[in-house]
């Protein structure tokens, strides 16, 4: 199947930037109304009316955007619910035989429809072969796994919104689809939520368990919590194979993890070593560089940290003098930000060619806190022109520290634990502090002798552990470490080659560079809940200083194999102990495209199963998720998991704010799907984890933003207004107006389709498609429109540029249809005798309209679909997710179509 390249359009829909729920509406043709049409110039100056009226609304929004939010929100009355009432068991088909409720209402017609697209298998790849529309062809997308422990944001929503419509028009044209859903287990995330629900509910810490109990906790937890995530794909209409639902713990998954761990190991890419990690004394555990935000600080800066008693000040620079051993007047002044590990510093030292310290060279100081003796060493890595141009040196808590500290033969010293308080080697007054209680100390003991030389505001960045809001502590550990210089330079030139293509491509650059800095990775994770690590030390007596004797394989059975040929004795005497620590959870989530089709069992084609990865441009995670994919793809399997990665813009609120639950503007789905209540949305604020303070902020913002709480809008509403946003374009400005309005849309479709069932009648049977003949220039106008719209929206989903077909999806529904049409059409109906013509055209543009529109709105599409009557002469498809999509070959040329043309159109099944 051609895949054309993705390429940038200026995307033409409404809803872009600045929209506010109303949209600009563009042409798609530049071709007039026909000539000698019916329509009456009352029904076009309305309409143009009613077009200025929209355009002068848009614009005044617009205007308005430095108005506070609340003055441009609208007070709306919800509207009536009609519930689908008929008993029909779980996976048993919709009852339609009964009228269209008078309007659209989402319950209604979202009820019954997705268990009974499951129940029939219309989302399995063996089903889709069977379609007599069948191409041989293959797509397949890998969903990014979500947390286990989380919930979908309407960030989730939009990926969830374009990968389903992408999805349903491969499937709807004849490939043979497979999306496969997956959650990911979140190690640190889940760990850490069944721990608080422990001591709450029993009072019962995870170290009072044994290993295995604790993990049968999270197991149970799993089961009963677990599966939030997989509702919320359920209710957005996401068309996965459930049957092939993996889990990043499941059997197949640790299978994976344990061989692509000992592969790895013995290509070389795998080695365990002491050096600096990024530790999260919170969570007491190793967390990833991605996991780490480094927060930018303009100056002094309070923040609270978990376990500290009280406010910690940062962006502070502490000046601090050392005294010259053997002169009592002389001092080298030193500045630091971190005066808690002074303890731990080895050395001072100056950039060789600074001439104020030129005649200590060589010199010993005198520590302000011990009294040892410390080198004054020179390294060409100080900044001279930076505080006093003397930096003091701590190899133990900082990496740049460990660089000069190694060049320089330096031992480190640990001065802080993994709890985050101060070791023994401080000394009696400092042991079991917290480190940043130490911190108030030694400044105090400092200003007692009088070494202390003052503070003053210092812009500078603080790294935080984005997982628990804690300060990053840098520690020596010895840890499992992945080389990564190698596969990462394979990554960079799969995308500098174009095997690899990043779309919009722009993102080329942020990937090239982050794969030419790109630093070893350290895998190794201090949790219970996760895959342990496959590897075993030999426990044996050796002299002191003798390192280690560590052994990977796929069992203990092989480890002893494996120890018995390194130390030369039988295997049944070693002693061996397994590596308590986890791997990191990217290390099994990189691994999601390949153990979800059966490797390292089977073999995929990933170039075949895998043509594109979607996820979102603002995302970091999402990003670096990609990246290991392809490094340890290509290492395990010679294959890139994808050919191409397509970047969707960022989700932001109306104000262009970012969304996040300490500004409290992050939307359920589900929320914009079913509406809520002001009252309802306040408690879900009130039942997480925000601190009073914040609290009282976020309620105060949210009330703001929604007074009058989040109206009904809709699966289909929401999906179709996500995806009317520019794919590749920049971050998309979302409001719930703007949903609401796509809402009126559905309900524009809603009449347009109960007239036209009205118009055909009972005894109504549709001509053969090869037999539809334009009767009027209107009939032919409108058939030319529905062939633009088709051809418009197979533009739109070769290059994977969605807003080209809601568009024109749009255009063709509102404007093309119901504002001229069925205008024109209603006289010429209401005459008797009523010709034979116009009825087939409405039954043509109600048919495949609906096949354009059920990507995007699939529950409304079906529910619609359904009434229609079926063509004579062929079987009809079972659902309208699985009928033909109409392609422009199948439709004749609007330049071509005219009066007593026929059309050649695919026949409804």
């Amino acid at each position: 199947m051609p895949h054309l390249p993705l390429a940038s359009f200026r995307p033409p829909f409404w809803g872009l930037r600045h929209s506010r729920g109303l949209p600009r509406f563009h042409s798609v043709s530049t071709q007039s109304e026909p000539h000698g049409s019916p329509i009456s110039r009352r029904n076009r100056e309305a309409k143009q009316k009613r077009l200025r009226e929209k355009q002068a609304t848009l614009e005044a929004d617009i205007a308005g955007e430095s108005k506070s939010p609340a003055e441009s929100i609208k007070a709306w009355s919800p509207k009536e619910v009609v519930l689908y009432e008929i008993p029909t068991k779980p996976g048993e088909k919709k009852d339609v035989s009964g009228p269209l409720p008078p309007a659209y209402s989402p319950r209604y017609v979202e009820a019954a429809w997705y268990p009974w697209w499951v129940r029939e298998g219309f989302f399995k790849p063996e089903y889709q072969a069977r379609l007599p529309q069948a191409t041989g062809e293959t797509f397949s997308m890998c969903i990014p796994p979500p947390n286990v422990t989380g919930s979908l944001h309407i960030g989730h929503a939009l990926t969830v919104a374009i990968q389903d419509a992408l999805v349903r028009w491969h499937r709807m044209r004849g490939d043979q689809v497979l999306w496969v859903p997956g959650s990911d287990h979140a190690g640190i995330a889940t760990q850490a939520v069944v721990e608080k629900q422990l001591w709450k509910e029993r009072g019962v810490r995870r170290h009072e368990l044994s290993r295995e109990a604790f993990l049968r906790e999270v197991w149970q937890w799993k089961e009963a919590k677990g599966g939030e995530i997989c509702e919320q794909l359920r209710a957005l209409g996401a068309s996965l194979d459930w049957d092939r639902e993996c889990f990043t713990m499941d059997v197949g998954s640790s299978v994976a993890v344990t061989e692509a761990f000992v592969r790895l190991y013995k290509a070389g890419l795998l080695y365990r070593h002491r050096q600096l990690v990024n530790w999260s004394c919170a969570l007491r555990s190793a967390i990833s560089d991605i996991e780490v935000e480094n927060r930018p600080l303009p100056g002094r800066t309070q923040l609270r940290l978990p376990g500290c008693p009280t406010p910690v000040s940062f962006g502070l620079l502490f000046s601090v003098a050392f005294p010259v051993d053997g002169e009592p007047d002389a001092e080298v002044v030193v500045g630091t930000t971190r005066p808690e590990t002074l303890p731990g510093d080895v050395a001072v030292a100056v950039h060789p060619e600074d001439s104020r310290y030129t005649h200590l060279h060589g010199r010993q100081l005198r520590h302000p806190l011990m009294g040892q003796p410390l080198p004054l060493i020179t390294d060409y890595a100080v900044q001279p022109h930076v505080g006093t141009g003397a930096v003091k040196v701590t190899p133990a808590h900082s990496p740049a520290d460990a660089e000069m500290g190694a060049r320089h033969g330096l031992s480190p010293l640990n001065v802080i634990a993994e709890d985050g308080t101060m070791t023994s080697l401080c000394g009696d007054w400092l042991q079991g502090l917290h480190r940043f209680v130490a911190r108030e100390k030694i400044v105090s003991v400092l200003s007692e002798r009088g070494l202390f030389r003052g503070l003053q505001n210092h812009p500078m960045v603080l790294p935080i552990c984005s997982r628990s809001g804690d300060v990053i502590e840098y520690l020596l550990k010895s840890q499992w470490f992945v080389r990564c210089q190698e596969m990462g330079a394979r990554a960079a030139q799969a995308v500098e080659s174009g095997t690899l293509e990043l779309s919009p491509s722009f993102h080329q650059k942020n990937w090239q560079y982050w794969f030419s800095h790109i630093g070893d990775w350290c895998v190794s994770r201090q949790l219970w809940w996760g895959h342990q690590i496959p590897a075993y030390l030999v426990v044996e007596d050796h002299a002191q200083g003798e390192e280690d004797c560590w052994v990977v394989a796929r069992s203990e059975a092989e480890a002893r194999e494996v120890a018995a040929e390194l130390t030369g004795r039988p295997g049944a005497e070693l002693a061996l102990e397994r590596d308590p620590d986890v791997l990191d959870t990217w290390f099994s989530s990189a691994l999601f495209p390949f153990s979800a089709l059966g490797w390292p069992q089977e073999t995929p084609d990933l170039a075949r199963f895998y043509p594109l990865s979607l996820m979102e441009t603002g995302s970091d995670l999402l990003l670096f998720w990609v990246g290991r994919m392809v490094m340890l793809g290509t290492q395990l399997t010679g294959q890139l998991p994808f050919s191409k990665v397509l970047l969707h813009p960022m989700v932001r609120d109306r104000q262009g704010r970012k969304m996040s639950k300490s500004l409290g503007n992050v939307l359920d789905p589900r929320d914009v799907i079913s509406g809520v209540e002001m009252q309802v949305l306040q408690e879900k604020l009130r039942s997480g984890n925000l601190d009073p303070a914040e609290l009282a902020i976020v309620a105060a913002a949210q009330k703001k933003d929604f007074p009058h709480g989040i109206p009904e809008c809709g699966t289909d509403a929401l999906r179709f207004t996500l995806c009317s946003h520019g794919v590749q374009g920049g971050d998309l400005r979302l409001s719930v107006s703007e949903v609401q309005s796509c809402r009126h849309f559905c309900n524009k479709i809603w009449n347009a389709l109960r007239f036209i069932l009205n118009a055909l009648g009972e005894k109504f049977v549709p001509q053969p498609a090869e037999e539809l003949s334009p009767s009027s220039h209107m009939d032919a106008w409108i058939l030319s429109r529905l062939a633009l719209a088709a051809r418009e929206c197979e533009r739109g989903f070769l290059t994977r540029e969605l807003s080209l077909v809601t568009h024109a999806l749009h255009h063709f529904w509102l404007h093309n249809l119901c504002d001229v049409y069925l205008e024109a059409v209603k006289p010429v109906l209401w005459h008797s005798p009523r010709p034979p013509g116009p009825p087939q055209v409405l039954f043509s543009c109600a048919d495949i309209g609906l096949r354009l529109l059920a990507p995007l709105m699939p529950f409304l599409a079906e529910e619609l679909w359904q009434r229609l009557p079926p063509r004579p002469g062929c079987p009809p498809a079972p659902s309208i997710s699985v009928a033909p999509y109409p392609s422009t070959c199948s439709l004749v040329s609007p330049t071509h179509l005219g009066v007593g043309h026929g059309t050649t159109e695919w026949a409804r099944g």
